[in-house]
């Protein structure tokens, strides 16, 4: 390779084993570069940025001390990996990050065979990393394996169960700890530094080793005073009982921007021979550039935005969020009812919940990333007469399925379940899509589950959940900003089970659930143009069923749609089963469900996505064009 003097050093990397050609005095640089390279490349696509730059420092040295990828490094969330990204063969791409066709925001096994396992939500990496390398043992290889979470993954209890359970197998596994908000962490200083490449070099580790054979042979009683002794000394300079008591040998705390520190303890780390590890480092989110070292949430997630100024490009519709308006009524109704409680998963700002806490602070809880325990929690406030409201993300909701069946629905805890970002999220993906909380909630009896046609709707069915008191209830909306209507003063709440026809017609219905109305409603216009009649109907609830309207609609006309931004099993399941039940369908009737389609949707615009998936107005018409027989034309071009 011929080396150009004035090249930057981050050019020459065309691959890792190029990286592990550099002297170390020159990782300090390609640092340096490679923070800058990732805070350019986010300028133009959005994303995480926050995390990424807090472990730029922690991703070189990890790459150059571990022989990746046959030595095996899983991120935790992926939120950080975009540096990890550049690094290993995605630089030409990193600018279609989270973009159509681009690279994905998370790691993906399908993109690279550095990235080992897919990651989108928290907390997964040690029972992941723990499952490769107890395969490594039996497959007799000897390649490391290493997980990187962050102390806010920590606050999941999946973390600590596969941790308890590496500390019973034994087998050779490091865990970084990245500690970006010194929840944890001691001042980290000189002398930590020193005593983490103490206690984790050879020398330390050979006379442990001499020490506990020692002891092996002096009574029980003498040798379980030596061990704890020995723990106490150690625990008391550097911290990390927990950690230990866990069965894991405890390095640290370190700085994890002094690569002259990384280095050597990685190196240490990676050279020991049994047992689980855990290194704790130290970083700061935001890390080298200073509009996210000054931003509250040190710029965990952008817009795409100007690097010398650090300002965002978000410009909107105009129109509220349905966040914002959620938010908005949560607020209302808790000023007028004390029994009215908040409950989030370390999402507060994502699901307007800050705003609770700023009116409410003693009557919002944030359990961390912990939605298991947010939910049996919010069913203990609700045994007491309390009226949480458990707002979490769809795709996040997911993680506490079992809390929600066992100890939310049988035993018909009024749970009120605000589930942000329904349907198709955009640049997040798969992993963060909300697709199939329908489905996963309509199957469980006695549970209430709505959809907001707009924001309006949204404020009366915020209203109507918190007047339900006898059973658990849902209403999904969507992530950005609403259709524009106008908000009523305060929500009313609604007549469980009940739709509303917001379109009269004969020959076709259009039965939406959800934010899809706008589409029935453009559909419902470009039908006339083919001297078709629409009927557009709002179902507003998924269950229980308005099966008068359903009936209605069977009865009246030739072709019933039904439409929801969700997946197969949800709203129109429910539809067929009662059609089919009644003889609706034995009676002619042509009935055309459109959902989600039934695979996994990468990234792409949200109207892209729900276009492809032919639930715009395009695909409805398609849909009664090909009930009835009728050749579809350009649209609004209208019949022959």
């Amino acid at each position: 390779m011929t080396v150009r003097p004035n090249t930057p050093l981050l050019d020459r990397i065309d691959s890792i084993a190029t990286l592990r050609d550099l002297d170390p005095s020159e990782l300090r640089q390609l640092a340096d570069e490679l923070r800058q390279e990732t805070i350019s490349a986010v300028s133009v696509t959005g994303g995480h940025l926050g995390a990424g730059l807090g472990v730029v420092e922690l991703t070189v040295a990890l790459h150059y001390v571990f022989n990746t990828p046959d030595d095996r490094l899983i991120w935790d969330v992926g939120h950080q990996a975009y540096p990890h990204k550049i690094l290993t063969g995605r630089r030409d791409r990193i600018r279609t990050l989270r973009q159509p066709g681009g690279l994905s925001g998370f790691t993906k096994r399908s993109e690279s065979p550095f990235d080992p396992f897919g990651a989108a939500h928290s907390s997964t990496s040690i029972s992941a990393a723990l499952g490769m390398a107890v395969a490594r043992d039996l497959d007799e290889r000897d390649n490391h394996v290493v997980a990187v979470i962050g102390d806010g993954a920590m606050s999941a209890g999946m973390a600590y169960e596969a941790m308890n359970n590496a500390g019973h197998l034994k087998s050779r596994l490091v865990v970084v700890l990245n500690d970006n908000d010194m929840s944890i962490a001691p001042p980290v200083g000189a002398m930590s530094g020193y005593l983490a490449k103490l206690v984790s070099g050879r020398t330390y580790r050979s006379f442990r080793r001499w020490a506990k054979s020692l002891a092996n042979a002096l009574p029980r009683f003498f040798r379980e005073k030596l061990r704890l002794t020995e723990e106490f000394a150690r625990s008391f300079w550097t911290g990390g009982t927990l950690f230990e008591e866990l069965g894991f040998y405890y390095v640290g705390p370190i700085d994890g921007h002094n690569l002259d520190l990384l280095l050597p303890v990685l190196k240490n780390v990676r050279d020991m021979q049994s047992g689980p590890v855990l290194l704790h480092v130290v970083t700061k989110k935001g890390k080298g550039y200073e509009p996210a070292e000054q931003s509250a949430d040190k710029y965990h997630g952008v817009a795409r935005f100007d690097v010398v100024t650090g300002q965002q490009d978000k410009r909107g519709s105009g129109a509220p969020s349905y966040t914002s308006v959620f938010s908005h009524a949560l607020v209302q109704a808790a000023e007028k009812d004390d029994r009215v409680v908040a409950v989030t998963a370390a999402m507060p700002s994502g699901t307007g919940l800050d705003a609770f806490h700023a009116r409410f602070p003693d009557r919002c809880f944030d359990v961390g990333i912990a939605e298991q325990h947010g939910v049996t929690f919010a069913a203990g406030l609700a045994t007491e007469g309390y009226r949480p409201v458990a707002a979490i993300y769809s795709t996040f909701l997911q993680r506490a399925y079992d809390q929600v069946v066992h100890d939310v629905a049988i035993q018909k805890l009024p749970v009120r379940f605000a589930i942000d970002r329904a349907g198709y999220v955009g640049a997040d993906g798969p992993t963060h899509a909300g697709s199939f909380d329908v489905t996963y909630l309509g199957c469980l009896p006695g549970f209430v589950v709505m959809a907001p046609a707009d924001e309006a709707e949204l404020m009366h069915m915020v209203a109507t959940a918190l007047a339900i008191d006898d059973r658990p209830s849902s209403f999904r909306y969507p992530r950005g900003s609403g259709t524009g209507v106008e908000l009523p003063d305060a929500g009313m709440p609604l007549e469980i089970g009940r739709g509303r026809i917001v379109r009269e017609g004969s020959h076709i219905a259009i039965l939406s659930f959800g934010t899809v109305l706008a589409g029935a409603f453009a559909a419902a216009s470009e039908l006339d143009t083919y001297g078709l009649s629409a009927t557009v109907a709002d179902a507003r609830f998924a269950k229980p069923l308005d099966t008068d309207l359903i009936d209605r609609l069977a009865r009246e006309h030739e072709v019933l749609i039904t439409v929801e931004e969700g997946a197969v099993g949800g709203f129109a399941a429910h539809v067929l089963e009662h059609l089919a039940t009644t003889g609706a369908l034995d009676a002619g009737l042509k009935v055309r469900p459109l959902t989600m389609p039934d695979r996994f949707v990468d990234q792409d615009k949200p109207d892209a996505m729900v276009a492809s998936a032919g639930l715009d107005a395009t695909g409805i018409v398609a849909a009664a064009l090909e009930a009835l027989g009728t050749p579809q034309r350009a649209v609004g071009s209208g019949p022959a």
